[in-house]
């Protein structure tokens, strides 16, 4: 296989963006501010903030751009958490951190659609919303307090009557729902592919099929090791997410790391297209066996779906997803499987964004748990106050050492094994 058909054969996304040129690895030595090891969002938006502050940057992908989780979602734009609502944040993590934590969030889509409007980013982004149907009664009353928190904090959220929920998503049968406004959808790959140009515009040097083996400390910072050269730095950035491998086992069992699918069907036909989401809408449900759905630029339908276990379950589940998605959007004639895909997430325990101390100078940064571009994007842009002199201690992520999971080799294995008792309790939920 070509490394061109590679990439394709990587997503929907890495299939159907414009060819980019490929950067070189790195040889030899070099000296610079600040060395990120991983070439996705966080890295990305890192290394442009940094070095739009005037800092040397080199950033050092094991594969190429985007070849991890970010060239391998759905392409959500999503300004919230995953679990934790507002107040919640700040009973977790108290009134003056938790009030920075949320401020953080709530302007990070706004920072996404803001970056590709300055810098004509061309990624096939729609800045019209992302929906949050409710699936059952007792849902519905949790999402209205969830867009009542975000409301009072100047957010445009709105709360949505079961009506105005079928006409916005075309799907019958939810109790309501909410909208941000402020959300959207966009192509993931183009997106980090436009991020690394303007980077490199501002002064940092990417460089691919670059892999970190060793990080050691030296006098004056750290020194990392690759196949065929090495940096020497002040401070190091690592933003592998679930892609790290063994560069830091401890903190690879920080997390949980979650096999998520992707499908995208051959393109819908206008009349169909005009039902589902008119205004090009993501949308992400309350089920705990997450429902979502979405169109990109050429009217292909995406959905996701997680792994369950059992022999063929990976064959299986792409036609499972299929199937899901033409029964909740009641499409009998969905059109057949254009693209399957799949990719690692990282999820904290606690589903909030994490900044991870690993020594003087070297943080680890990990914003995902299913929100993945807003939330590295505007983990890109606080990372590089602290690689400008901030202490990582006054960011307004939670900051302290890696916390390694007691039998992380077995509850990593936690989210996917009872999914089909979330399953289950989805449907008892429909019936209470």
């Amino acid at each position: 296989m070509t490394a061109m058909a590679r990439q394709e054969a990587l997503s929907l996304w890495h299939a159907v963006s414009r060819e980019t040129r490929l950067r070189p690895a790195l040889e030899g030595e070099l000296d610079v501010d600040l060395a990120i090891v991983g070439g996705g969002f966080t890295g990305l938006s890192t290394a442009l903030h940094a070095a739009a502050r005037g800092l040397s940057v080199a950033v050092l992908e094991a594969e190429t751009i985007a070849w991890g989780a970010t060239g391998r979602n759905a392409g959500f734009i999503v300004p919230n958490f995953a679990k934790m609502d507002p107040d919640a944040i700040k009973a977790h993590l108290g009134p003056e951190r938790g009030e920075r934590l949320i401020e953080f969030a709530a302007g990070s889509a706004d920072l996404v659609f803001g970056l590709i409007r300055r810098h004509g980013i061309e990624c096939d982004a729609v800045q019209s919303g992302w929906i949050q149907p409710a699936h059952s009664p007792v849902a519905l009353e949790k999402v209205k307090s969830r867009a009542g928190q975000w409301a009072q904090r100047g957010r445009p959220a709105v709360v949505l009557d079961r009506q105005e929920t079928e006409a916005l998503t075309g799907a019958r049968g939810y109790a309501g729902g909410w909208v941000d406004r402020s959300g959207g959808v966009l192509n993931p790959v183009a997106y980090a592919r436009g991020l690394a140009d303007v980077a490199e515009k501002a002064g940092a040097r990417l460089f691919e099929h670059t892999r970190v083996v060793a990080i050691d400390p030296i006098a004056d910072g750290w020194s990392l090791k690759t196949q065929t050269g090495s940096v020497r730095t002040g401070k190091v950035l690592i933003a592998t997410n679930a892609y790290g491998g063994r560069l830091n086992p401890e903190l690879r069992k920080s997390y949980f790391p979650l096999k998520i699918f992707q499908i995208a069907t051959a393109p819908l036909p206008r009349e169909v297209r005009s039902r589902l989401l008119p205004y090009g809408q993501g949308v992400g449900d309350t089920r705990r066996n997450l429902f979502t759905y979405r169109f990109d630029a050429e009217n292909r339908l995406i959905s996701g779906g997680m792994h369950v276990f059992g022999a063929g379950a990976e064959r299986r589940l792409p036609q499972t997803i299929r199937r899901r998605l033409a029964r909740h959007l009641e499409l009998p004639d969905l059109p057949p499987l254009a693209y399957g895909w799949s990719g690692m997430a990282a999820v904290e325990p606690d589903f909030l964004p994490h900044l991870i101390d690993l020594g003087p100078g070297l943080i680890a940064g990990r914003a995902c748990n299913g929100r993945g571009i807003a939330m590295t994007t505007a983990l890109g842009k606080v990372l590089a106050d602290w690689a400008g002199g901030t202490d990582a201690r006054d960011l307004p992520l939670p900051f302290g050492p890696p916390s390694p999971m007691p039998f992380h080799s077995l509850l990593r294995f936690a989210p996917n094994a009872l999914l089909p008792w979330s399953m289950l309790r989805d449907r008892l939920d429909k019936t209470a």
